[in-house]
């Protein structure tokens, strides 16, 4: 069993890594054939159950597919990414799980667009070194926030990018055609818009960092403010209807949708290979 300390022993982390030793052992399987039925690598699986590595949300859909948990495991799963993240982030990745509307200004590629190639990229680029495992700790976290486009019934977005974001590309051109590609894949997408705010708007209210709004099923609201080193979440109403304002007129200086579907595309031809 995964060893249980005062630091982990009530962790939704803690408890996915028993559930997949404990379902291991009760099918009568090795990790070895595991491994093979699955086609993950015993030594990763193995750090799964020790709670060492997070997963991403095909290895928990394969895994319940193999156990016949009925998604079991990828409930586990949502609960126990969270624990990848800071407190003060936390809240607002569960706010964010549960919104059946959410509006966002960003200034950089959104996690919700991200390739794994380009969060890669974009997590290791701080001065300060990162371990490969906590790197891809990271990626995972960051990546599992995509589940809820996914759902049988996803949140309507609109996300607004600065065209700063598109103009800033990764090191490897291959990298950065591919995040351009899923980017655009994205504005195609029934429940989602994407509109560009081009250079040429000007200044404006929000361009001290990024913005979300969130929306829940019972009408209430949050926003979360973010810089490159902070984040702030807001629950005032009288400060959400504030930044909702901003919002609204950053939405109608931006293109529309067509036409920012249409910018969006020259720029992934510009970059083809």
């Amino acid at each position: 069993m995964v060893e249980k300390n005062s630091e982990n022993e009530d962790s939704a982390r803690w408890v996915l890594a028993c559930e997949l030793r404990r379902l291991r052992e009760a099918s009568g399987r090795s990790l070895a054939q595991l491994a093979e039925e699955t086609n993950y690598d015993r030594t990763y699986l193995h750090r799964l159950e020790t709670g060492e590595r997070l997963s991403k949300l095909p290895v928990m859909e394969a895994l319940d597919a193999v156990y016949g948990t009925g998604g079991l495991l990828v409930r586990l799963w949502r609960l126990a990414r969270l624990d990848a993240f800071k407190s003060k982030y936390r809240l607002f990745m569960q706010y964010e799980a549960k919104a059946t509307i959410l509006h966002s200004y960003a200034i950089s590629v959104p996690g919700l667009l991200q390739t794994e190639d380009f969060a890669r990229v974009v997590l290791s680029s701080s001065p300060t070194p990162i371990a490969p495992d906590a790197l891809e700790e990271a990626v995972a976290a960051r990546l599992g926030r995509q589940e809820l486009l996914q759902r049988d019934r996803p949140p309507s977005i609109r996300i607004i990018l600065d065209e700063a974001a598109l103009r800033r590309p990764a090191p490897d051109p291959a990298i950065w055609h591919a995040q351009l590609v899923r980017i655009a894949e994205a504005a195609e997408l029934p429940h989602m818009a994407i509109q560009v705010l081009p250079f040429t708007a000007g200044v404006h209210s929000l361009m001290g960092g990024s913005l979300s709004l969130l929306w829940m099923a019972d009408g209430s609201a949050v926003a979360h403010l973010e810089g490159n080193k902070s984040g702030e979440l807001l629950e005032e109403p009288d400060e959400i209807a504030r930044y909702r304002l901003s919002y609204d007129r950053l939405r109608d200086a931006a293109l529309p949708p067509s036409d920012s579907a249409e910018f969006i595309r020259q720029l992934v031809e510009d970059s083809s290979p």
